[in-house]
């Protein structure tokens, strides 16, 4: 089924959407208004709604596979997507090396007809853009070509992703590398801080695990297992497909038809993810290093689940409120430009749709006021749930969001990608539109109220990576319980499980 928007058309749509979603002043003409100071013509100007109508995809299927399509001939290129579930945290430990090194291997392992060089030789001759990925769930790939060359473009990037060679030269030199990153981890300290905390909060779980020498065994990488893994992921029931550019249905579903025919039918189904344990109780861990910084990382669980709900709305703009905003944030404000202690502060708070998230923050500050920095950073958690944040911050942050929120489709590309993502995942069907609506809604209070549920100072995990010969003061005096000592030569192994007091507190 062809798009009956006219190439024309479709053009001049595209600049429409993106003028039509800005904020446009709703005010009369410049030359209509009274003498005034520019600032106060400026503060007087009022806006009209933000009206969000972004094109959307039509909706196919080959042989099973649902494939989005939105047509925009203004330039002769083809942008083609697939998403395939089956990322390293379905298939267990002993698959993590293979499933990670997965995507990587199908961009620059060869094909079964072409070795690594002349692969490499073939991307160039056509101008090919491909890339690969991988997250924790879900592999994924794109291919962008000029409309001329779609036939050959098409072929090879099927190979690649349907006939891998996983050439033996180019597995061992991706495990020489991760064996080398696991021999440096402990040499970046926020690296280090960020991996670490992930394991203690989320245990023997994928989102935890840290890559090991014991992961990478010759054994763990061979042809076989993942030949094996390929075949396990890579078959029919597994796939969604996009596209958008400068081709229509009637030319592109014989194409999708041939290729996909070519991959099998599951014989199985990939497992899901399991769902994580979260820890809960409070505590201090230290990696004592010789430094004259420390890292800091804060959070405690949050069960608040990425939703409609106007709490979840709420937690975004005071999320951005509290220190995901940069400069501008309470954090930045109160750790920098107030005290000194940091250059850079940043919160965070994670909403995953199936498991619990985290919700805190992070800072690098002087070993000399780096228990000062964490307290400050608790009293400001703690302002976020008393005090409601000013009319004009609110009001700050939601003209960024949805003002920058159209310019995540500001392409045809970008909107196919999302639409993939969402529609994978079960977001509703009129997520994007109750998205913005539910940004423009929340008020000061909300944002009150929603820290004060789901934030607790008295609940945090702490992880500093600093030298405690250097602290301000003891990290005991938190209030947050006994300090664990973490070995920074052992981190990544299994979770301590009990506290053993900080060098500072023995002295």
């Amino acid at each position: 089924m062809r798009c009956a928007v006219a190439p024309r058309r479709r053009a001049r749509g595209w600049a429409t959407l993106l003028a039509g979603a800005l904020l446009l002043p709703a005010s009369a003409s410049a030359q209509d208004a009274p003498a005034e100071s520019g600032r106060a013509r400026v503060e007087s100007l009022r806006f009209e709604p933000l009206r969000f109508d972004p094109p959307a995809p039509s909706e196919h299927e080959v042989l099973g596979v649902p494939v989005f399509l939105l047509e925009d001939p203004s330039l002769p290129l083809v942008d083609l997507f697939i998403r395939v579930e089956g990322g390293y945290a379905r298939f267990g430990r002993e698959n993590y090396a293979a499933a990670t090194a997965l995507p990587g291997l199908l961009r620059s392992g060869g094909t079964t007809e072409l070795p690594p060089q002349a692969l490499e030789e073939r991307l160039e001759s056509l101008a090919m853009q491909t890339s690969f990925g991988g997250a924790g769930g879900v592999i994924s790939s794109s291919l962008n070509i000029v409309t001329d060359a779609l036939d050959p473009a098409l072929e090879l990037w099927w190979a690649m992703l349907t006939r891998p060679r996983f050439d033996t030269t180019v597995v061992e030199v991706w495990r020489g590398r991760q064996l080398e990153g696991v021999r440096r981890r402990t040499d970046d300290p926020a690296g280090l801080a960020f991996s670490e905390f992930n394991r203690l909060m989320y245990g023997d779980h994928p989102i935890g695990w840290e890559m090991t020498a014991d992961d990478l065994a010759p054994d763990d990488l061979s042809n076989a297992r993942l030949h094996a893994l390929h075949r396990r992921i890579i078959c029919r029931d597994n796939l969604v497909l996009g596209a958008a550019g400068d081709v229509d249905w009637g030319t592109l579903e014989p194409r999708l038809r041939r290729l996909i025919e070519q991959v099998p039918a599951c014989t199985e189904s990939v497992p899901d993810a399991p769902d994580p344990t979260v820890r809960q109780a409070p505590g201090v861990f230290l990696i004592a290093k010789p430094l004259d910084q420390s890292t800091v990382v804060a959070a405690h669980a949050s069960d608040l689940r990425q939703s409609v709900d106007p709490e979840w709305f709420a937690s975004r703009i005071g999320n951005s409120i509290l220190g995901a905003s940069g400069f501008s944030s309470r954090l930045m404000a109160r750790l920098r430009t107030e005290r000194g202690y940091a250059y850079s502060a940043a919160s965070l708070w994670t909403t995953p749709r199936e498991y619990d998230g985290l919700v805190g923050a992070t800072t690098r500050t002087g070993s000399g006021t780096t228990v000062a920095a964490l307290q400050l950073m608790l009293e400001t958690f703690a302002e976020m749930g008393t005090t409601p944040p000013a009319q004009s911050e609110v009001d700050d942050r939601v003209a960024e969001f949805v003002n920058g929120f159209v310019f995540a489709f500001d392409s045809p590309a970008a909107v196919v990608a999302r639409q993939m993502t969402y529609r994978a995942t079960d977001y509703p069907p009129d997520w994007l539109e109750r998205y913005v609506e539910g940004i423009q809604a929340v008020t000061p209070e909300a944002i009150r109220a929603v820290f004060a549920a789901h934030l607790d100072p008295a609940r945090m995990t702490v992880l500093v990576v600093g030298d405690p010969e250097r602290f301000d003061a003891a990290l005991e005096s938190l209030g947050l319980g006994a300090v664990t000592v973490l070995d920074p030569d052992e981190a990544g192994g299994p979770t301590p499980s009990g506290p053993s007091g900080s060098p500072r507190s023995r002295r």
